[in-house]
Order: structure tokens, then C-alpha cells, then sequence
């Protein structure tokens, strides 16, 4: 019996050196019924060298100029065709057998959206956990207090990009936590945790490159919260993230 379509989505741009590492990564989950789409935006190093000699994990490659990272996840998204989908970013890798336990969640009609936790490691070792994001349970309004889902780890349905929208391109640091503040605070999808390590990021990352990247962001949470008619406060934000971060330095996952 053929399982449910689950389609991936990465967007690149010149990430030659890591993106080998993220398709391996999608490769070795082993789902049957997989759909990945890569949408790089005219890289300029040997990206497209690097895909094409990936084989055919890869069904759908479009390689052409965009408006930016989050333009380039809502080019991918529109591109999918399966009933469950998941971004992964090109400096990003799978843990194994992460597809197989989240289609499993899915299973149960009343989900909507899956996460679960992620660890940041070095650019040069992918086995040297550096920061080790457990997310949790949300609450309503946790997004007032910093908390979110690592956004790597959330897979959704397509009905969810249907009825709640894709990425605000108004926010051009930090659209995705817009975006899931608006499914989790305003349309209330239904979401399982799983509370294990689902995806290794590197670090170095766009928001973290600067304190003035780190700024914008706040800034652009701060907006978020406020169209949204949710809590707002830069001091509760601020001291929030700074404990949570913290924490994140000094938790070791059980099997690092």
C-alpha cells in the first residue's frame, strides 16, 4: 500500500559547500512515496553541480533569480504536489528516519502540523552539538514570551499553506516566525510535538550573522505580535529568549 505523498522543499543559493550533506540526508530517510523540490535562486559556485549528481532524490530542480529566501519557500511550496510538506534548508540535515515517525503522526486526522527539536552544530563537524533547542508543548500566546517550533522541524499539511497562507514577504528576517505565529496563535492548527532530535543545522545562520540582524528580528516579532492582537512587550521578549538561549548552550540531548 502506498503511503501518503510527502513533499520537501529546499531553497539555496550558492550553498555548494553543505547542500551535498542535505540531499544524503533526505536520501537516507528511505520514504517511498517522496517528493523533493529544490529551488535554488541563480547560484553562481557548483550548487546545480552538486544536485544534479545527487541522482534522482531530487524530482523537481528550478534554478532562476527570486526575491529573497522566504519568496524562494513560497516558490517551492506552490510547487508541491503532496499531502504533507517540509522545508529544509541547504546547510541542514535529517536526522534518521524522521519522515517515517512523522507521517506516523499523521496518521491521526486531527494533525495539522508536526515539530520537534533541533540541534545547532558546527559548520565543520555535524557531530559537535554547540546549542540544543527542546522545544514544547505550545500554549496559547507562548509566541509573546520568544517561544516557537524550530522551523526546520515543522512539517504541515498542504491544507494548512491553503487556508492560513504562505510566508508575509513584508517580513524579511523574520517571516517564518510570523508565519507560525499565525498558524498557531490565530488559527489554532492542531499540532504533535515529537520530543526527539528531528533536524542538525549548522551554525552561522541569517539572523544570528550580526547583532544588527538580531535587532531587525526582534523588531520584526515585536510587529508580528502586534498584528496579530497578541501581547507585546520588548522587555518580556528580550529576557525570555536570553534565559531560553542560555539554556540551549548548557542542555546536551541524551544521544548527542
Amino acid at each position: 500500500m502506498t503511503p501518503p505523498k510527502l513533499s520537501i522543499v529546499t531553497v539555496v543559493y550558492n550553498g555548494g559547500a553543505t547542500i551535498a550533506d542535505t540531499l544524503a540526508s533526505v536520501a537516507a530517510q528511505g520514504y517511498s512515496n517522496l517528493e523533493y523540490v529544490v529551488v535554488d535562486g541563480a547560484s553562481t559556485d557548483d550548487t546545480l553541480d552538486r544536485v544534479r549528481s545527487a541522482g534522482d532524490v531530487v524530482t523537481r530542480l528550478v534554478s532562476e533569480p527570486d526575491n529573497g529566501l522566504y519568496d524562494a519557500m513560497n516558490k517551492g511550496i506552490r510547487m508541491t504536489t503532496g499531502e504533507v510538506v517540509g522545508l529544509i534548508n541547504s546547510d541542514d540535515i535529517y536526522a534518521p528516519g524522521v519522515f517515517d515517525k512523522v507521517m506516523a503522526a499523521f496518521t491521526d486526522a486531527k494533525v495539522d502540523a508536526v515539530y520537534g527539536d533541533l540541534c545547532y552544530v558546527r559548520q565543520d563537524d555535524l557531530g559537535a552539538v554547540v546549542r540544543y533547542w527542546k522545544s514544547s508543548e505550545f500554549k496559547p500566546r507562548s509566541f509573546s514570551s520568544g517561544w516557537s517550533p524550530p522551523h526546520p522541524t515543522l512539517f504541515l499539511r498542504r491544507a494548512v499553506y491553503e487556508r492560513c497562507g504562505l510566508f508575509d514577504l513584508d517580513y524579511r528576517i523574520a517571516a517564518d516566525i510570523e508565519f507560525m505565529m499565525r498558524l498557531f496563535e490565530v488559527h489554532g492548527v492542531r499540532a504533535r510535538y515529537l520530543p526527539e532530535i528531528l533536524v542538525r543545522m549548522r551554525m552561522g545562520g541569517t539572523t544570528n550573522r550580526s547583532l544588527r540582524n538580531i535587532v531587525r528580528q526582534n523588531r520584526e516579532v515585536l510587529r508580528a505580535l502586534d498584528s496579530h492582537r497578541l501581547p507585546a512587550s520588548v522587555y518580556r521578549l528580550i529576557g525570555s529568549k536570553l534565559v531560553s538561549r542560555g539554556l540551549q548552550f548548557l542542555r546536551r540531548p541524551a544521544k548527542a
